[in-house]
């Protein structure tokens, strides 16, 4: 059988190496990856990932190399990520609650979902959110990208998330009771004292035509401090972990591998093939 792998990506821009750290792993160990983004189009990977001479405000130091600004660039101008899945096409937005005939579009959309984990999580052996800022925009909050990783949780697969992407795993809920899938769990992300203070940037914008504005953004702070978020959404039970001072901060509590940042990614693509070869369940805590 083939061992595959379904890659999300944002639109907005993503980080070279969080992608390119698992990925060469991964295609080292066998692996075949699927690439996927919110409206099928091309993501671009954030110009600074490509920028070997690039510091890194919080950190105070080049966090790009040379090895992973070539990769990425390699990549970022390569026909691999020319036709992504559109995750839009494949799985309709639930039904307002206010919308004509709720409980019937509900129950339509519940036995499409069914068809979407199908073809979108059975043939899978697990699910990698690559992070960077541009998840921030079109993923985090992406319902239709919720209903596809509660798909991993219900099928009891591994779901691999990366700096600003682990935000998707606190939001992603069953409708009917709400509670967020990491309650209980140990994870890792971007760490409070890691947090720009201005000058979030997005490799590609898009306009209220959906069609890109061929320009990239400097904004403020990041939209959220992603440490909060996965304080309240692991709950007493659970912990965030940030590794604050430490290079690496990469936790396994399976089904979810998490990833604090660049510098974990190929820890993270390591840790993917033992968990899925070895049986690894737990790392990192």
């Amino acid at each position: 059988m083939k061992k595959r792998i379904l890659v999300v990506l944002s639109e907005w821009g993503y980080w070279g190496e969080e992608l390119i750290g698992p990925l060469d792993v991964l295609k080292g160990a066998g692996y075949e990856l699927d690439f996927m983004t919110p409206f099928g189009r091309k993501p671009p990977a954030l110009p600074p990932s490509m920028d070997e001479e690039y510091i890194d405000p919080p950190l105070n130091k080049c966090v790009t190399s040379p090895h992973f600004a070539s990769r990425t660039k390699e990549v970022d101008t390569s026909d691999l990520l020319s036709s992504p899945i559109n995750l839009s096409h494949k799985l309709p937005l639930m039904p307002y609650f206010n919308s004509d005939k709720f409980g019937l579009e509900l129950e339509k959309f519940h036995n499409l979902r069914d068809e979407f984990w199908e073809e979108f999580v059975d043939p899978y052996d697990a699910l990698l959110l690559p992070g960077g800022s541009g998840p921030m925009v079109d993923m985090v909050n992406n319902e239709r990208l919720h209903n596809l990783i509660l798909g991993y949780v219900n099928r009891d697969k591994l779901i691999a998330a990366e700096c600003y992407c682990v935000t998707c795993l606190a939001f992603a809920r069953d409708w009917t009771d709400r509670k967020s899938i990491i309650w209980g769990k140990n994870v890792t992300g971007h760490a409070r004292e890691y947090d720009y203070k201005e000058g979030t940037g997005f490799a590609q914008m898009y306009g209220y035509d959906d069609l890109p504005m061929n320009t990239s953004a400097n904004f403020g702070p990041p939209f959220y401090p992603l440490e909060y978020i996965l304080r309240d959404a692991t709950g007493p039970n659970g912990k965030y972990h940030g590794g604050v001072g430490r290079t690496l901060s990469t936790i396994l509590d399976y089904p979810f591998l998490t990833g604090r940042s660049t510098q974990d990614s190929q820890l993270v693509g390591e840790l993917m093939v033992k968990v899925l070869e070895e049986g690894l369940k737990k790392y990192g805590w």
